[in-house]
């Protein structure tokens, strides 16, 4: 069993990269898919926002069953469903079949996603929030940059079903370490039966407008990491090394990302690095299809795109105490996952009726500049006399 924090935040960490891993698998194997299937552009972008379709729905209920059936038990049920739709890709006869594999594979990982945060959150409430949140937060990126290195060189070895296969042995890996070593810290266990289906309506606001930030943030990552390789290979670079430049992002970020958040922490300055870095991120977009030489802006968006996320996933701790932390969690996940349904397709479908993935970076570089603007809507809310006395409340 695992007493200390930092060292549950790694097992959390390990978990939570099964999801980056899975995700990434659409966009890694987009050629193999399109040849398949005889799809476009779009339709690629819309099977990559089917995994985040079910927390449309899924989200909050989850966070309510969490409260009730235990964090633990959820998580595991996430990773078995996750298994089982991964299993079932490679076999799908028809576009349809992939797409409900897709679903599937999404609700896996929205039961597991909304449980992932509230867990760090009650390990590090008031304990290094940012810089927990923005380690918890690389691991799907993390996820992410691995399967792009390894998943189209794995394709090329055994096809789509031998990509499968390895995805599947490392949520295997996952189910098993979360199933022997996590538990919950005691405080929160003593809460565990006081928990509240629905915080107060000021703060539900808060954290819907939390969800705007964070979906806003992760389509713009999901931006790169989609269209970037359609972009280099545009100019003529294979896939497989215009995946591979594109993987630098995420390889960066997994410095930038907790950097940012550490800093936010150990300065105090949250403000400053939540909107300077959405700045830096959105022009670091702009810049990266007017650049001839990819590999330079590729480092800075890897730089600029981490730095502010540890404090935008931190957010929702500024306005929920343990009794409502799981319900509060589902609400902005469903925003979340909202913007991460309609984000990649809106975005590939702009990029296709402009004729060129590049227009996927512009679009993006002016949603993250929304973003501040739903950022200053949060602050506000949270400055409320309401929500001093939720996050004050003791159940």
């Amino acid at each position: 069993m695992i007493f200390n924090r930092w060292s549950i935040l790694a097992l959390l960490v390990l978990v939570r990269t099964g999801t980056g891993i899975q995700y990434q698998t659409v966009a890694s194997l987009s050629p193999l898919l399109m040849s398949d299937y005889s799809l476009g552009i779009a339709d690629i972008g819309l099977l990559i926002g089917l995994y985040h379709a079910p927390g449309t729905i899924l989200a909050f209920p989850g966070g309510a069953i969490g409260a009730r059936l235990g964090d633990k038990r959820l998580v595991l049920t996430g990773l078995v469903l996750m298994a089982a739709a991964e299993f079932m890709m490679p076999f799908g006869p028809t576009w349809p079949a992939e797409m409900g594999a897709r679903i599937l594979a999404g609700t896996g990982g929205i039961l597991l996603n909304v449980m992932m945060l509230k867990m760090v959150a009650d390990w590090f409430a008031g304990k290094e929030t940012a810089t927990a949140m923005g380690i918890i937060g690389n691991a799907a990126p993390a996820g992410i940059a691995l399967a792009l290195v390894t998943i189209p060189s794995i394709a090329e070895m055994g096809g789509r079903t031998l990509a499968s296969a390895a995805t599947l042995g490392y949520l295997a890996l996952a189910f098993a370490s979360m199933a022997l070593a996590y538990r919950a810290p005691a405080e929160v266990a003593a809460v565990a039966r006081q928990q509240k289906l629905w915080p107060q309506r000021r703060v539900a606001l808060a954290l819907a407008t939390a969800g705007m930030v964070y979906g806003i943030y992760n389509v713009g990552l999901t931006t790169i990491l989609a269209y970037g390789p359609l972009m280099l290979a545009e100019r003529g670079w294979t896939f497989a090394a215009a995946s591979s430049v594109t993987s630098l992002v995420l390889w960066i970020v997994t410095v930038s990302l907790p950097g940012g958040g550490y800093l936010a922490d150990r300065t105090g300055q949250r403000a400053l690095v939540l909107v300077g870095g959405l700045l830096a991120f959105a022009a670091a977009m702009a810049l990266a299809p007017r650049v001839d030489d990819a590999l330079p802006v590729f480092i800075l968006l890897g730089i600029a795109s981490g730095l502010p996320c540890g404090v935008i996933m931190s957010l929702p701790t500024q306005v929920l105490s343990p009794a409502t932390r799981a319900a509060g969690m589902g609400i902005l996940l469903t925003v979340y996952y909202v913007m991460n349904v309609c984000g990649p397709w809106a975005v590939g479908r702009i990029a296709e009726l402009s004729g060129s993935p590049r227009f996927a970076f512009d679009v993006s570089a002016l949603s993250l500049c929304g973003a501040i603007a739903f950022w200053l809507i949060f602050r506000r809310l949270a400055n409320g006399t309401l929500i001093a006395a939720e996050a004050k409340a003791v159940s």
